[in-house]
């Protein structure tokens, strides 16, 4: 699928929308770095450089921490990746800042570790919900008829962030099996769920409680208003798709 093809109309491309546009446009006459890099804030770092400028044989997340840019290839998943740079940078950097204290701690093996993997998880494919208590119980429990059907009232006070790149990328062909992995975020010390802004889901990202993998499969495409289908209860009777919990 080519930049030109994407339907910015969709909902889940919302927080991005604004420079998605102007990005996909610009990159059609220059590289993807070059295009994001002309949408990013001045100042704004890291910066967007070519691929080519990763050595080989370096680690990516080290690189970027240790040179403030990011080597980016002309195509949709690294496009999607910049974007949510500009749109989230402070969770982005503090991904980042994780991801380079692990490698410089146990270098690059075979395996990721139990931190590595689920910021990975989070940056490829997480998303973030701030819903009402009801919603987020019943997502918790896999609960989906009554996250979806019976609790379907209070969708219009839930907001549903997708965070990750590559389900991103995977939503600009959207089918039914796609599925995010939604963070829990833990509560605040007050006992009340995180404030829902960029600051506030940097401020979440704590290494021991991201080791915990404090993820719940959530398919998108089952969000109210964000798929014709889904209007019809019988939509979520799917079992493959939408799986009972454990």
């Amino acid at each position: 699928m080519s930049l030109a093809a994407i339907d910015w109309s969709q909902p889940w491309f919302a927080p991005y929308r604004a420079i998605g546009q102007a990005a996909a446009q610009a990159a059609l006459h220059t590289s993807v770095a070059a295009a994001l890099q002309q949408e990013a804030a001045p100042g704004f770092r890291p910066a967007f450089v070519p691929q080519s400028e990763l050595p080989a044989g370096q680690a990516y997340e080290a690189h970027i921490f240790q040179t403030g840019t990011v080597p980016t290839r002309d195509n949709l998943h690294d496009f999607f990746n910049g974007l949510v740079w500009l749109a989230f940078p402070e969770a982005k950097r503090r991904l980042n800042e994780l991801q380079a204290a692990e490698i410089a701690r146990a270098g690059v093996g075979a395996t990721r570790g139990p931190l590595r993997d689920a910021l990975t998880l989070f940056d490829e494919n997480g998303a973030v919900l701030d819903a009402p208590e009801p919603l987020l119980k019943a997502l918790a429990a896999r609960d989906w008829h009554t996250l979806f059907v019976t609790q379907r009232m209070l969708w219009p006070e839930a907001r549903l962030w997708v965070f990750g790149h590559a389900l991103l990328e995977k939503l600009a062909t959207p089918r039914k099996a796609l599925t995010a992995h939604v963070l829990l975020l833990p509560p605040t010390a007050a006992g009340a769920p995180a404030a829902f802004d960029d600051r506030a889901l940097a401020r979440s990202l704590a290494p021991e409680y991201l080791a915990q993998k404090p993820f719940v499969p959530l398919p998108v495409l089952g969000v109210p208003g964000w798929w014709a289908g889904n209007a019809a209860a019988n939509f979520y009777d799917d079992s493959k798709v939408f799986r009972p919990g454990p």
